[in-house]
């Protein structure tokens, strides 16, 4: 198994994405390729879960639109993410976000983390 997890870092290209967690609501720019054009795509939305390790290491976005609730996994070792950027950091207390499912409205809203200590 050793050897499986050297050759999947070798391949791994490094990401400088910034650090969130489950219940971060983030901005996730995504090339589209449709065809002979390329465009850039953002989706916006709540992390709902961050899962596997090293290579396989994915994250679910959940938004909803027009009223249907739709869920994205992003592979971190996709080459198609340009950016990801941070709008709020949520205050949660588990690391599977899946009880958004079934809220709708404004119990389906996730409270901000207020940071303590000195600002810079």
């Amino acid at each position: 198994m050793d050897a499986i997890k050297f050759v999947q870092e070798q391949l791994a290209k490094t990401t400088n994405f910034p650090a969130f967690r489950p219940g971060d609501n983030v901005v996730v720019d995504y090339k589209i390729i449709e065809g002979d054009k390329e465009r850039i795509q953002a989706f916006r939305g709540d992390v709902i879960q961050i899962k596997g390790e090293g290579a396989t290491k994915t994250f679910t976005v959940r938004k909803v639109s027009n009223g249907v609730g739709v869920e994205r996994i992003f592979p971190f070792t996709s080459p198609n993410i340009v950016e990801i950027k941070i709008l709020k950091r949520g205050k949660v207390r588990r690391a599977r976000l899946y009880y958004l499912r079934d809220l709708v409205g404004k119990k389906a809203r996730i409270k901000e983390r207020k940071f303590l200590g000195k600002k810079d």
